[in-house]
């Protein structure tokens, strides 16, 4: 990202998703079989680049951009990531089902690619001197490792919903097809709505951050124990009380996601890292990492496990990740809290104040 500049990175990896997505949408004119499945693993890869490419740079700009509003700016814009989570099922299915397979492909990729020119003349260009600082020395660090548990645990718990929610919602609630987008709007909603409160809360209280990461962790835990419900609990599944549990899961992702960039940034100021945009390009590569680590280990495993344990289990594991993580977390501040008390108790005895009133008081 240095070297070839956050604004063309980000440029060049909507073009290339954009072009990709056109390119899926013809894939329906390729023979099945092998050469289909290749083709759509290819695809797939290649789009992943692109995103990938387009989302570290969008990270690095906006941190650049907006340095002391970091949790704030990205909070509001999860606003329009719930946006897309909200219409691009529908409007998707429409094109389809009024179009077939192409339509929704070309024009989503045809979007993308109208918006490449409008970034190229709205985005500033942002100029950088590499830095020595390594991504092996951030991504070491015992606070960045544990916020990283955090990303990968709360993408897990969420792309566990893809290949699993619908199909329980399907079999236990007996819903028609088309109200299973919706029980998903509680979550983007609810999401959505409560990042920008919670950006803004995570800037303007800095110092809450880290009880918002802990506290979210935690309470996605106990969603997740709660979706099935699990087994243990005893507890009949009624639809109202599984949106209920949505809406509270899409609140608590926020509470973690959105403190989380700002806080690795914060770690890595306090250990010696250079300020700048190399050091904002290696956090945002990182947190994409993680975050993709999660988004493919979550519907693997989750999809292993619905099919051997059941959704109710399945989802009260899936939160163990979360669990787990919160209290790592948890435990590291806590102990990091005592840590510095004791030693700026230790630097600052309470006896020498008293001693130097003393002394200035004979000495009158």
């Amino acid at each position: 990202l240095t070297h070839i500049g956050a604004k063309f990175m980000f440029v060049a990896g909507m073009f290339v998703s954009g072009c990709v997505t056109i390119l899926f949408g013809m894939l329906d004119k390729v023979p099945s079989g092998p050469m289909f499945i290749g083709l759509c693993f290819l695809i797939r890869a290649m789009d992943a680049v692109g995103f990938a490419a387009a989302m570290t740079a969008s990270f690095s700009i906006l941190a650049k951009a907006f340095p002391s509003n970091i949790a704030t700016v990205l909070g509001s814009l999860e606003i329009f990531t719930g946006l897309g989570l909200v219409l691009g099922p529908p409007l998707g299915g429409f094109l389809y089902q009024s179009f077939g397979f192409e339509v929704p492909f070309i024009t989503l990729g045809c979007v993308v690619l109208v918006l490449v020119p409008v970034n190229m003349c709205i985005l500033p260009k942002y100029d950088s001197i590499p830095s020595k600082d390594s991504f092996w020395k951030l991504i070491l660090l015992p606070k960045v490792l544990l916020l990283c548990s955090t990303i990968f645990s709360l993408s897990a718990c969420l792309g566990f919903l893809d290949p699993t929610m619908s199909l329980f919602i399907l079999k236990k609630f007996k819903l028609p097809a088309g109200y299973v987008g919706l029980v998903f709007l509680g979550l983007a909603l609810s999401y959505s709505l409560s990042s920008p409160l919670l950006g803004l809360l995570s800037d303007k209280l800095p110092y809450l951050r880290k009880w918002l990461l802990v506290s979210g962790s935690l309470m996605t835990a106990l969603c997740f124990f709660m979706l099935g419900p699990a087994p243990v609990l005893h507890i009949e599944s009624q639809l109202w009380m599984f949106v209920l549990v949505l809406v509270l899961v899409g609140f608590s992702l926020g509470m973690s996601a959105i403190p989380v960039f700002p806080e690795i940034l914060h770690c890595a100021y306090e250990n010696g890292f250079e300020e700048g945009l190399s050091l904002l390009g290696l956090v945002s590569g990182l947190f994409s990492a993680m975050w993709s680590l999660g988004a493919f280990t979550g519907p693997t495993l989750g999809g292993f496990l619905n099919e051997k344990l059941g959704f109710e289990w399945a989802s009260a594991i899936q939160g163990g990740w979360a669990l787990l993580s919160g209290l790592a977390t948890g435990i590291f501040y806590i102990t990091e809290a005592t840590r510095r008390s004791s030693s700026s108790s230790l630097q600052n005895p309470p006896g020498n104040n008293e001693e130097r009133t003393h002394l200035m008081g004979s000495e009158t």
